[in-house]
């Protein structure tokens, strides 16, 4: 078994302040069905599926690892409220909310406008229905695309709840604060080497989805600290990949700065692609469609269309481009996101049906 350091040899890792909630480790299962639909000579990689949609709280996702380090921040300093923004059908404001509740804090979500879409379902089902169930008070933010506006908006809240009383916490969205979030895929990195080492695993490349970056930089800076060079590429899920690879190069400063380390990073090991991100951020394309078909009718694995849909639907498209070897094996990191498929419900059982 490969010998790494220890979470205290990484700088402030073990240090960082942190709520344990995240049903991990997250199993790593066989897509051999797909596999075979993909490929029905047999000439195509291994595919493999590590189930973080499976971590445990609010129906799971990547979010429950990334919400232990920032609700771990608030509990140590004494927040009683924590206030988050993002989409109208954030998987993100959906998981704060329910471990906000879990913790006994009051939760404010500010939903922004970053989707072109204003049907009941979308407005009122999936995320939205479970953040009203988990107890949060619901903002409003008019533009999508102005993640600072947001931010200094979510300060105007806060600053109203503290005329009142309380001590609000605020998870803020831009990429200038610190990356508290991807600290929890520093530690799913080494239990991704060790499920690798304990499972006699071979696996040469992830797939992952690139937003925030939150995800992306904690398992990348993870992986190179813990001294593995598995190759990570980010599927475009929010921006281009001429934006997006410098804001996880940003981050992964950011992340090293926070604790205090570097793990030597180089500037080949940032990878992105947006091969199926057209025509825009939670909207559907044809390889969006087939992949969210593929998975539930081949693996009855459910992916949404705004995150993980796209992500399995770069993966395909890389395969099939004939990016890897046969005798290679491809990882996809599923971050959960299913409760968005029932506010996109008619388009998604459109394409299914076709």
């Amino acid at each position: 078994m490969t010998i790494r350091p220890a979470l205290a040899e990484i700088g402030r890792l073990a240090t960082m302040p942190r709520v344990k909630m995240a049903h991990v480790p997250t199993a790593i299962e066989a897509m051999d069905n797909l596999r075979g639909a993909l490929f029905p000579d047999g000439d195509g990689p291994r595919l493999l599926v590590k189930r973080d949609d499976n971590t445990g709280i609010a129906m799971g996702g990547n979010k429950v690892r990334q919400l232990e380090f920032y609700l771990g921040d608030a509990v140590d300093k004494g927040a009683d409220t924590v206030l988050i923004t993002s989409a109208v059908q954030s998987n993100f404001v959906r998981t704060c909310a329910a471990m906000a509740a879990r913790l006994g804090l009051a939760c404010h979500v500010q939903l922004e406008e970053r989707v072109p879409k204003n049907d009941p379902l979308y407005r009122t089902n999936g995320n939205v229905l479970l953040d009203r169930i988990a107890g949060a008070t619901l903002h409003a933010y008019p533009d999508g695309e102005d993640e600072a506006g947001a931010d200094r908006q979510l300060e105007v809240l806060a600053d109203a709840l503290r005329a009142e009383g309380a001590k609000p916490y605020v998870i803020h969205l831009s990429a200038d604060h610190p990356p508290l979030g991807a600290i929890g895929y520093v530690l799913a990195a080494r239990e991704l080497l060790e499920q690798i080492d304990e499972q006699g695993l071979a696996i040469d490349r992830l797939f992952l989805g690139s937003g925030s970056a939150a995800t992306h930089t904690g398992m990348l800076w993870g992986l190179r600290a813990f001294g593995s060079d598995l190759r990570v590429t980010g599927v475009c899920v929010r921006r281009a990949a001429d934006l997006q690879g410098p804001r996880v190069r940003a981050n992964l400063g950011r992340l090293s700065a926070l604790l205090d380390h570097d793990p030597g990073i180089t500037e080949d090991d940032v990878e992105v692609t947006d091969v199926s991100l057209a025509p825009g951020y939670g909207r559907l394309n044809d390889g969006v469609r087939e992949a969210i078909a593929l998975a539930g009718s081949k693996e009855g694995l459910f992916v949404d269309p705004v995150y993980t849909g796209k992500v399995l639907a770069g993966m395909i498209s890389a395969l099939r481009a004939g990016a890897m070897a046969t005798d290679e094996t491809a990882l996809f990191l599923h971050t959960g996101g299913q409760p968005a498929l029932f506010a996109y419900g008619d388009s998604v059982l459109e394409s299914a049906d076709a």
